[in-house]
């Protein structure tokens, strides 16, 4: 059982593999925290390294599910709502990691732009929590096969990803 240790990211604490929505929540519940502790940073260089964190969960984290989660989802649910209206979201998400990544954090406008972020990724995990997950849950989808392709995606991804100082 050493590898279920080792694999302990895309895994429950049971040692099951996570279905699609348990991994994506948890990515979720992980930049929150990213945005919390941001709040609370007070050094340029915290804030420079959180932000680049953050950046990069939310990049990955859009990849995934654009590649994988979104088309079985639309396929399964005959979804034309949903799916697009989350793409056009990641889209404005996409637009305001390009305004803060690899800048300095230089003060209010900056901060702002953090925080305008933080709410808009809050209004989009709200969404997909309150609206996708469970129609994905009630559906017909293979949600831990789905879990286990989000999980190797997300680890590809994280691996071409520069790593953080």
């Amino acid at each position: 059982m050493a590898t279920a240790k080792k694999t302990t990211r895309t895994r429950s604490a049971a040692g099951k593999p996570k279905d699609a929505t348990a991994l994506l929540k948890a990515d979720h519940q992980a930049v929150n925290a990213l945005f919390e502790q941001y709040e609370k940073a007070r050094s340029t260089a915290k804030k420079g390294r959180l932000v680049a964190q953050i950046c990069r969960e939310l990049t990955v984290h859009a990849q995934i599910e654009e590649e994988i989660f979104y088309p079985a989802f639309k396929q399964a649910l005959k979804d034309k709502e949903l799916v697009p209206e989350a793409t056009v979201e990641h889209d404005t998400l996409k637009f305001l990691i390009g305004q803060i990544e690899g800048i300095e954090p230089d003060g209010e406008l900056f901060d702002a732009k953090v925080k305008v972020l933080s709410e808009y990724v809050k209004h989009h995990v709200k969404e997909e929590q309150g609206e996708i997950f469970p129609k994905a849950k009630s559906s017909k989808l293979d949600l831990a096969a789905l879990g286990e392709r989000l999980a190797e995606r997300k680890a590809e991804l994280l691996a071409l990803q520069p790593a953080l100082a």
